[in-house]
């Protein structure tokens, strides 16, 4: 099969298409031919080699943690799925990952896609949208009538988590250029803070939930406006500073998506139902000059909505 993979960390030029072995599916799982895939950043970031203490693998290394697409195959010991079935999964974290016309996946972890969703559309769904439902939910306990905070409201994990929090009855705020804020306000956020003109941390207080994708002076800024005693920072991007969050009595941790294809088919259901959409903001081809593409647009940090790679 053919596959996009690095062979060795650094920029973009390591990309490079290659023929690799087809996977197999072992038992409890099935391999899943790819009609689309998504970009994140850890897919970058780990290109360039800043997350190779935490996976230390051996080259070549495929990358790519969203999957869409057929079931072609069928393991042992499956019983809920049939060859044919249209699925979507974010896959065990392997070095064998989506960028690759097939790809395995444990059956747990398989949502089907429902009928109203494209396979690019429910490609940009699995990593960025199990992160929001984890930090929001899992992580946040966030309630109806709360107010939430949520960091770069455009990007692929804050169009999903102010859907999320807003179908869950929450008062959702959130920060994005200007030119966004009527995208955002029709995805459901009530308040849209333009973050080149003011500091959220000027214009808030009593916030719930701080949902922080972003870091630094950001996240350090977010204490400030959190409730004391019951505020919840939930950060995937750096450990929260906890002697600030041991003054103001809150929790704030730094958490890592966890593979989970029961939230996942809760989210299809949402879909299914029209309360919560995908964002597609940008397709490419499924070849190196595509996934090179992808990546250089991730880096900008300004991409709208899921960056997606398309294998028809």
């Amino acid at each position: 099969m053919k596959a996009v993979i690095i062979e060795n960390y650094g920029g973009k030029d390591v990309l490079k298409e290659a023929e690799v072995e087809t996977p197999k599916a072992g038992a409890g799982q099935v391999v899943v031919k790819l009609a689309a895939t998504s970009i994140n950043p850890i897919d970058w970031k780990l290109r360039e080699g800043y997350l190779k203490q935490m996976m230390d693998w051996p080259f070549p290394i495929i990358l790519g943690w969203d999957a869409a697409g057929v079931i072609s195959e069928v393991g042992a010991n499956v019983t809920d799925w049939k060859i044919g079935d249209k699925v979507f999964a974010r896959p065990e974290t392997t070095r064998f990952g989506t960028y690759a016309e097939y790809t395995v996946v444990d059956a747990p972890l398989l949502a089907r896609i429902p009928d109203n969703v494209s396979f690019e559309e429910a490609a940009s769904i699995p990593l960025a949208g199990l992160t929001a439902w984890q930090a929001l939910f899992d992580h946040a306990t966030l309630q109806a009538g709360e107010k939430v905070l949520i960091h770069a409201g455009a990007g692929g994990v804050g169009t999903l988590a102010i859907q999320l929090a807003k179908n869950a009855g929450a008062h959702v705020i959130t920060t994005a250029s200007e030119k966004n804020a009527a995208f955002l306000k029709e995805l459901g956020a009530d308040e849209v803070i333009d973050y080149k003109t003011t500091n959220f941390a000027d214009v808030l207080t009593d916030i719930d939930v701080v949902f922080d994708t972003m870091g630094g002076d950001i996240q350090k800024d977010s204490f400030r406006v959190l409730k004391a005693n019951t505020g919840r920072l939930i950060s995937i991007v750096s450990e929260p500073d906890q002697a600030i969050a041991k003054a103001k009595n809150i929790v704030a941790k730094s958490i890592w998506l966890t593979p989970n294809g029961e939230q996942l088919q809760a989210f299809a259901d949402l879909m299914a139902s029209g309360k919560v959409k995908a964002i597609v903001g940008a397709t490419f081809p499924f070849s190196a000059q595509g996934v090179y593409d992808a990546h250089a647009l991730s880096e900008t940090h300004h991409a709208k909505g899921k960056i997606v790679i398309s294998f028809e």
